[in-house]
């Protein structure tokens, strides 16, 4: 009686596999990601076995005002393997088109076109984001010059190097999880199916070195001449919540409440409440001091470059692809930028308009 209820179950289980391979049929695509200039048309094919035969593939397109496509075929014997699909571009944007059979999406037979109007400034855009990436990552060294040549640290914020190396750490492992570690990876395209790693290479170089350079300003700071200076005790506050809910968010990780992808959202999300409240201190001891020295303007010229060159390639971006929802639908990224570049031009004219004349010696 158990031999035959085993083979029963195991025909069962053959049976649903037969049917789902029968269902979703066995389609794959030529390419994954196409651009197109505006107007201009292409070609991806789409191939397929012989079981495959006498199947409806009808191509979804998310967006019929950027691209048109072909809506359905029918599999035969006599259809062309591989089926070739024509893709126009009739207006500038992003868009998807992918597959269904019988109703049931094909998840591995999609493409991603991205429709430009000028080919040039496409190019333009890739110059002005290696030049900001430049600035920003030079910017830290103005400020460990300073320190290095004035053999003294007064004048720069403890609160805001705090603040700063813990939110470039985080950054750090947000990048560098989502692009080395598998398991993080695969939980990303769980969650995203056709989508991209949204981490590039210079994205993690920009946040280790940032890091780096930081903890070099750090030990200068215990080397150098810093008088009474020392990080407040709303900064370690502020610093002690940031940590304990990072704390939690490691426990739910390892207790698998929460995925570890969630962590390095949450890492992320303390970056970015740090990126809003770190120039805060350094402003108002600037005031209370009266003066700016020790408090390196090149470093904030390098970042204000970086930021209106970044607000910049998002405009570019935004006109070239018609795309102007990721500015305003999503005003994260351009509003971080802006709010830096608002502090940059606060600091530029405590430098050189309020506190031009001070009374802080210049060796000290």
């Amino acid at each position: 009686m158990e031999i035959v209820t085993t083979n029963n179950v195991l025909v069962i289980v053959l049976s649903v596999l037969f049917s789902c391979h029968y269902i979703l049929c066995d389609l794959n695509i030529s390419v994954h990601d196409v651009r197109l200039k505006l107007h201009e048309n292409c070609v991806v094919n789409i191939s397929y076995d012989k079981e495959d035969y006498n199947k409806n593939v009808i191509i979804e397109n998310q967006h019929n005002d950027i691209i048109q496509v072909i809506r359905e075929f029918n599999i035969t014997e006599d259809s062309p393997n591989p089926f070739p699909v024509l893709i126009k571009a009739v207006g500038a944007g992003h868009s998807e088109m992918y597959a269904t059979v019988d109703n049931k999406t094909l998840d591995d037979v999609f493409v991603r076109v991205t429709v430009y109007k000028i080919n040039g400034l496409d190019t333009f855009s890739a110059v002005i984001g290696w030049i900001y990436f430049v600035a920003w990552s030079v910017s830290f060294y103005p400020q460990i010059y300073i320190n290095w040549k004035r053999k003294s640290v007064v004048g720069l914020n403890f609160d805001f190097i705090a603040l700063n190396v813990v939110g470039f750490t985080l950054y750090s492992l947000f990048n560098l999880g989502l692009f080395y570690i598998p398991e993080i990876q695969d939980e990303y395209f769980t969650r995203h199916p056709r989508g991209m790693n949204p981490v590039k290479v210079n994205d993690i170089f920009f946040a280790v070195h940032a890091t780096l350079a930081t903890i070099i300003t750090i030990i200068q700071c215990y080397v150098y001449e810093r008088e009474e200076q020392r990080v407040s005790t709303t900064a370690r506050s502020i610093l002690g919540i940031f940590g304990l809910f990072i704390f939690i968010s490691i426990i739910l990780s390892v207790c698998k409440v929460i995925h570890w992808l969630d962590l390095l959202y949450y890492c992320s999300y303390v970056k970015l409440t740090i990126t809003l409240i770190k120039y805060v201190p350094q402003a108002y001891m600037n005031y209370k001091r009266k003066s700016t020295i020790g408090w390196s303007i090149g470093n904030i010229f390098l970042d204000f470059s970086g930021g209106m060159l970044s607000m910049l390639q998002m405009i570019v971006d935004a006109y070239n692809y018609d795309d102007w929802v990721s500015i305003f639908g999503d005003p994260t990224k351009f509003g971080l930028g802006l709010f830096s570049v608002v502090f940059d031009i606060f600091f530029i004219v405590q430098h050189y308009f309020l506190y031009k004349t001070s009374n802080y010696d210049v060796s000290q």
